[in-house]
């Protein structure tokens, strides 16, 4: 799992009229969560970028004045119009204790499906799983060179290796739409196969 480094500093004051200030100037109040006491502090918004503007998921080395801790992003709150970081929360890690993050999936392979015509629909493009930092994938890879055409990968297809994954297996996370064309040719030949068996001649007993 790949870590990104937050600079951080202490906050002298807590209330709204602080906040709003900091934020003005380009700063994201924070709030540190797992420890003996809440840490309070602010980081500069650009540092930011690595780990909200980014597919890819990642532990956090804050480096709040001096002290260091290993910690992941727990929750962030942006502004509704001009998408802003309002406030950031970060939880803080301990080998022995399990967390619960938000993985991305990443589909590999070519399905034979989609060489027949077939499209490829993503339904679902990550995954919340628990389990100890140690064991946290940085991404789930799914193999789909077994999907045919209207063939699907579900979340009970995601191999296990240390961790849970707590989305309702039955979910679908991608599968193989059988184009239009091919659906109205099969309804054509079986329209066909019927008229056919209806026009048949029916053979006639020769028996007196």
């Amino acid at each position: 799992m790949r870590t990104v480094e937050i600079i951080g500093y202490n906050r002298a004051n807590l209330g709204k009229t602080d906040a709003k200030q900091l934020r003005s100037e380009s700063h994201v109040p924070c709030v540190l969560y797992g420890g003996k006491d809440q840490i309070h502090f602010y980081s500069p918004m650009i540092l930011f970028r690595d780990i909200v503007y980014t597919p890819e998921a990642c532990f956090v080395k804050l480096n709040i004045e001096g002290e260091v801790y290993s910690a992941i992003l727990q929750d962030i709150q942006f502004h509704p119009v001009n998408e802003m970081i309002l406030h950031a929360d970060f939880l803080l890690l301990s080998d022995d204790k399990p967390i619960k993050m938000e993985i991305p999936i990443k589909l590999t392979g070519k399905a034979p499906g989609v060489i027949q015509g077939g499209r490829l629909n993503v339904k679902l493009r990550s995954v919340k799983v628990k389990g100890l930092p140690a064991n946290i994938p940085e991404v789930i890879n799914l193999d789909i060179s077994g999907l045919s055409l209207g063939k699907m990968l579900k979340v009970s297809n995601i191999v296990l290796d240390g961790f849970e994954v707590l989305n309702n297996p039955r979910i679908t996370i991608a599968t193989v739409e059988i184009p239009r064309t091919v659906i109205a040719e099969e309804e054509e030949e079986s329209e066909e196969t019927e008229e056919g068996a209806e026009a048949a001649p029916v053979a006639e007993s020769t028996e007196e």
